[in-house]
């Protein structure tokens, strides 16, 4: 399900509890909403919004971190790719249709997780899109490689383990598919937040300026829930990481 949909779904709880609180005012009898009820409401709703911050900030923690550690990966990724290109050309000529090969497959990758376009989603499967089997072909022809003297051998040694390095990482776009931000998480939030909500509307005047005051603050509240699940999907939505630091590294490929 997607960050827009989930926020909205956020909204429609969050508002609908409002106008629930308001419509259990007019029906409750008059000692529900005594003094002394309403004291009691609100140690109880006081409880349950500090709980609600708890989770709200460990679903936001979570998120943050693994968008963070998302964005940290394609620019070292970056970084690797052109470190290894600089590294092929120092070994020699033979390599050119390697450091070709390199170019060609960053930039497949690219179009992969990136694609033109903004009603196309991003392709994660890499042995589907034969990313895999591509970046596997590029690593045997560096293996392949016949060093002649001691300072082609050192290459050739730092070329294979910046090779593996890079095969390892690309693993970290299948990584990003997983959502961090576990459901339950979510269904415990919205529930306790359509509580507070409620119980907001209960006590709540019933007039025009109350209304909209309690609209902002439900479309604020799962604007946080739509923010948060989108730095969850690193690759897709509004919030992408951005593919600038690979392009940047294409640009500057086998020159």
């Amino acid at each position: 399900m997607s960050s827009t949909i989930l926020g909205i779904i956020v909204f429609a709880c969050t508002f609908g509890g409002v106008l629930l609180g308001m419509w259990l005012q007019k029906t409750l009898p008059g000692h529900h909403l005594d003094a002394e009820s309403k004291d009691a409401v609100k140690v109880g709703i006081g409880l349950v919004a500090t709980m609600t911050a708890l989770i709200l900030g460990l679903v936001i923690s979570s998120a943050k971190s693994s968008y963070d550690d998302v964005n940290s990966g394609v620019k070292k990724s970056a970084v690797d790719v052109l470190a290894l290109d600089r590294v092929l050309a120092r070994y020699g000529s033979e390599t050119e249709e390697i450091r070709k090969g390199l170019q060609r497959m960053l930039l497949a990758r690219i179009d992969m997780i990136w694609p033109q376009g903004s009603s196309k989603p991003a392709n994660l499967d890499l042995t589907a899109s034969g990313a895999g089997t591509e970046a596997e072909r590029l690593a045997g022809a560096i293996r392949a490689l016949k060093p002649r003297d001691d300072s082609q051998r050192a290459l050739h040694s730092r070329a294979l383990d910046m090779t593996e390095a890079l095969l390892q990482a690309r693993w970290l776009v299948v990584a990003a598919t997983q959502s961090s931000v576990p459901v339950l998480f979510l269904v415990i939030l919205v529930f306790w937040l359509t509580i507070i909500f409620a119980s907001f509307g209960v006590f709540a005047p019933r007039n025009a300026l109350v209304l909209t005051v309690f609209f902002v603050c439900a479309l604020s509240v799962s604007l946080a829930v739509f923010l948060v699940l989108e730095m969850d999907s690193p690759f897709d939505g509004l919030l992408k990481v951005s593919a600038d630091p690979l392009r940047y590294a294409y640009t500057h490929l086998n020159q």
